[in-house]
Formats: C-alpha cells, sequence, structure tokens
C-alpha cells in the first residue's frame, strides 16, 4: 500500500526535495546516488506528472545539480568528521526525507534526524528509524532538542536547504546555543548572498506575504560576518558548486559549469562549515 500525499499540504513540502534527488541520480549518476530517494518516490501515492513536465527545462535541471552538489558537500564534511570521531552524532537538521545520515553511516556513529512533528509523522511512516537512529519531532528553534543529542563521541550536525527559511538572528541564536552545548562539534550547511536569497525565496515570501527578505538569513563574507557572533567559532567556507568537485563529468554541460561559476561567484553558494570551540 502506497502512502497517500495530498496537494497543497506541508507533506507535499516534502516531495519536491525528495523528486530533486531522485532526478539527480538519473541525471548525473557519476557525480550523485541516492537509492532511497528512488525508492521512496515509488513508495508515495502522488501525482508526479506536473514535477515531470518541469524537469524537462534546462533551468531545472540545473538545480537538480544543484541538490546533488549539495548533499554531496555536506555527507563528505559529515564522513570527514567521522574519520576523527568514529562514534559522534550525526544529527540532519530539518531533515524533511533525506537519509544523508544513513549514507555516511560508519558502523558506530549515532544518527538524530530533527523537523516538525508533522514532517517526522510521515518520516516515520516512510523512514522509520533504524538502529543507532532517532527521528525527533521539534521546531528547530526551541532549543530543548538539544538536550536529546548524545554527543559523547563528538557531534556533526549539518542543514540543507534549511537555514534560508530562517530570520539572521534565529540563526545566530542558535548557533551560540549549539556552541554552547557541543564544544568540539562541527556545523555545516549551505548559504547564500541576499540576492540569491531574494531569487530562491521570491514565491514563498509573496506567498508568506513578507516584505523585509532583509531579515532573513544571507551571508557575503562567513568568515567575518558569522565569526563575529563569538570569537571561539572557526569558521571556514567554500563554494558548493565547484568547491568540492569541479564536474568535469560527461554528464554536465559546459553551460552548467559556466553557471557553477556564477552560482559560487556573483551568489556566494558555498557551504559553511563551523566548529564549535575546543579540537575538532
Amino acid at each position: 500500500m502506497r502512502y497517500k500525499i495530498e496537494k497543497n499540504t506541508v507533506q507535499e513540502t516534502l516531495i519536491i526535495p525528495l523528486y530533486a534527488r531522485k532526478m539527480c541520480s538519473e541525471l548525473y549518476p557519476n557525480l550523485y546516488r541516492d537509492e532511497a530517494a528512488r525508492r521512496l518516490v515509488n513508495a508515495v501515492d502522488y501525482d508526479f506528472s506536473a514535477l515531470e513536465k518541469k524537469s524537462r527545462n534546462l533551468m531545472q535541471r540545473f538545480g537538480f545539480l544543484e541538490v546533488a552538489m549539495r548533499q554531496n558537500d555536506l555527507a563528505y564534511e559529515v564522513r570527514d568528521y567521522l574519520k576523527t570521531h568514529p562514534t559522534a552524532a550525526v544529527v540532519n537538521l530539518g531533515c524533511g526525507l533525506d537519509c544523508t545520515g544513513r549514507a555516511c553511516d560508519n558502523g558506530h556513529c549515532k544518527i538524530y534526524n530533527l523537523d516538525f512533528p508533522d514532517v517526522i509523522a510521515v518520516r516515520n511512516q516512510l523512514l522509520p528509524a533504524g538502529e543507532r537512529e532517532t527521528n525527533i519531532p521539534c521546531d528547530l528553534n526551541d532549543t530543548a532538542w538539544l538536550d536529546k543529542i548524545d554527543a559523547s563521541g563528538g557531534a556533526v550536525f549539518f542543514a540543507s536547504g534549511v537555514f534560508y527559511y530562517f530570520l539572521k538572528e534565529q540563526v545566530r541564536i542558535l548557533v551560540r546555543a549549539m556552541a554552547d552545548a557541543f564544544q568540539g562539534g562541527v556545523l555545516v550547511f549551505d548559504a547564500a548572498n541576499e540576492k540569491a536569497v531574494k531569487l530562491m525565496l521570491k514565491t514563498w515570501l509573496k506567498d508568506a506575504e513578507i516584505k523585509d527578505v532583509g531579515a532573513y538569513f544571507a551571508v557575503s563574507d562567513a568568515k567575518s560576518e558569522i565569526g563575529a557572533w563569538d570569537s571561539s567559532l572557526r569558521v571556514s567556507s567554500r563554494g558548493y558548486m565547484l568547491g568540492y568537485n569541479d564536474l568535469k563529468d560527461p554528464s554536465v554541460s559546459g553551460f552548467f559549469r559556466f553557471l557553477a561559476q556564477v552560482g559560487d561567484g556573483m551568489m556566494n553558494m558555498q557551504i559553511i562549515k563551523i566548529g564549535f570551540g575546543g579540537k575538532q
């Protein structure tokens, strides 16, 4: 029996990134594989026809490539941290139906998936927590969730496409609370400058009737802007389209490589890594 997802519900917002991950796997198989996304798309009862139609569009296909690169970059950072902290907590902030935690599982770490209660309800149906895995329903801005993470072996947190919807002040408060609670931990996430965030959130902001886009989280110079929040934070960043991969793959056209340069350059599309005090 397939899990039914209705149009115009919160649950529907999980479908678009899931479908993007499935398409990445099909269009760029040398660069990205997400078998879980392909399986889940088949496990839900949902009318994909509008998404399928859109997926023929050139810019939409570049969007799929962006999703693939972002997931790869974050997974790279998680695996890198696990090399020196094999029993760490691996924490997916705003997880949706993403399986990056499982993809990085080394057999010893603890995996946590955090999202709003109605999202976790869907996740529990489609992706019930496995061994050493916990699904936590919460609002990320209510820091009560910090106490539920066992970081005795270290902690690596990642957020994919999440902080664009947060106010700058919310991200600052959250990062400082995490830095206090998880000395020696690391947070990695994607960000972009204000121009890019405006473009990204255009429809959402209009639907939500939000006027002040400048209050939303955007970053041009990660080191100076985020470093100013707290002197104990160690901040670095890399372009997220080309910072980890040169995209010299036959599945990626020269035009897409050019767009990737524009994204990393003019839009400051980047993966930001924050080390919380102590040793990483």
